[in-house]
């Protein structure tokens, strides 16, 4: 795909593959089989989707990167490096029956939800037709079955429980997926809500997404085992990890885990291991390239999830051409939404407002 200089990491500019990690990328996805089977049952179409949701993710961040610089808005929350864990795995579930309980660097999951992507940068403008209605640059949409996330992410672990709740109650077959953050796990609600999801056997995927630091401190400042491997023996849950810069993995392992959900097998607990190609937001990169050795940064950036999936795809035989469509296609996509979430400036929210959907406050039509 196209690289932008001024708007993607340096590691990322002039990327090119190197052989032996597209083989590790080969291996990673025939090394389990039951893995092995889900992968090979997608099809070339299924493949461009989700190199297209890989590309789509991407260029949202940049389209943010670029508003920043431009002065549109002040800081954005990225998640540039990441986009394989939040891709891979929502394309396990099934858009309108499932829900997707994000966090702001998932914030692709929104559009692989069905989410307009105008809408997801309108969040970020607080225009009158946002999704929050102006009030919050958080996104989601109940149509789409994608909750809100918040500042104090480990709070929505327990909705997310809560909410598989409520599905089992009503009788339906819906699983919840939830993205946890390394940082996020010392928050005492996330094993509040882990352990209710266990005693309850309820059906919900919680993803310790572990990009290696918490806004600013570093995995190994604040926790103590190299990761999370243990984490699902110690709730009472079933467990296991995944290649979080291998979208076919991603979603193998997640699939693997919808599928036990949704069947009464209760909740699954996985771990996907990545990294943050930035800072905790835009305006602090250079305390990102201070908190981590640059040789940590050169290890990552050669793993570019987009990139290593576009090798893999070439190698498997797709053309150069139907990828390079499937990029302007985006590209297009892209633009068309910048363009129209950029018009929405001209509506502001009126004051008056300010307390429509508030606790007891109705919405206003």
């Amino acid at each position: 795909m196209k690289r932008y200089s001024a708007f993607e990491p340096p590691e990322y500019v002039g990327w090119k593959a190197d052989p032996d990690l597209v083989d590790a990328f080969e291996a990673t996805v025939a090394r389990d089989p039951d893995r092995q089977r889900l992968i090979a049952d997608l099809g070339p179409d299924d493949l461009l989707e989700l190199y297209r949701r890989l590309v789509r993710a991407r260029l949202h961040d940049i389209a943010l990167a670029r508003w920043v610089r431009q002065g549109v808005i002040s800081k954005a929350w990225l998640g540039t490096g990441e986009e394989a864990s939040t891709v891979g795995p929502v394309y396990a579930l099934k858009p309108g029956v499932d829900y997707a309980v994000p966090m702001i660097r998932n914030a692709a999951a929104g559009c692989d939800m069905g989410m307009p992507l105008d809408d997801m940068l309108r969040a970020y403008l607080a225009s009158a037709d946002s999704p929050s209605g102006g009030r919050d640059l958080h996104v989601g949409s109940v149509k789409h079955h994608v909750l809100q996330p918040v500042s104090p992410v480990g709070t929505m672990v327990p909705v997310a429980a809560g909410v598989a709740l409520a599905t089992r109650m009503r009788h339906t077959e819906a699983v919840v997926l939830n993205w946890i953050g390394d940082g996020t796990t010392k928050a005492g609600v996330v094993h509040e809500g882990l352990n209710f999801a266990a005693v309850a056997k309820l059906p919900v995927v919680f993803i310790i997404q572990n990009n290696q630091v918490a806004l600013g401190t570093r995995l190994d400042q604040h926790h103590v085992a190299r990761d999370f491997t243990d984490w699902p023996a110690a709730y009472g849950m079933t467990g296991w990890g995944f290649d979080g810069n291998n979208v076919l993995d991603a979603y193998a392992a997640t699939q693997l885990a919808v599928d036990r959900c949704r069947h009464g097998g209760g909740p699954v607990l996985l771990q996907a291991e990545t990294f943050r190609m930035g800072g905790h937001a835009t305006h602090d990169e250079r305390e990102a390239r201070e908190t981590f050795p640059p040789e940590l940064f050169d290890y990552w950036g050669k793993r570019d999830p987009v990139g290593l999936f576009e090798e893999y795809l070439k190698r498997s035989g797709l053309p150069d051409s139907r990828l390079e469509d499937v990029e302007h296609s985006v590209i297009r996509e892209v633009d068309l939404a910048v363009e129209q979430a950029l018009a929405s400036r001209a509506v502001l929210p009126s004051p008056s407002t300010a307390l429509d959907g508030v606790y007891a406050n109705p919405v206003r039509d």
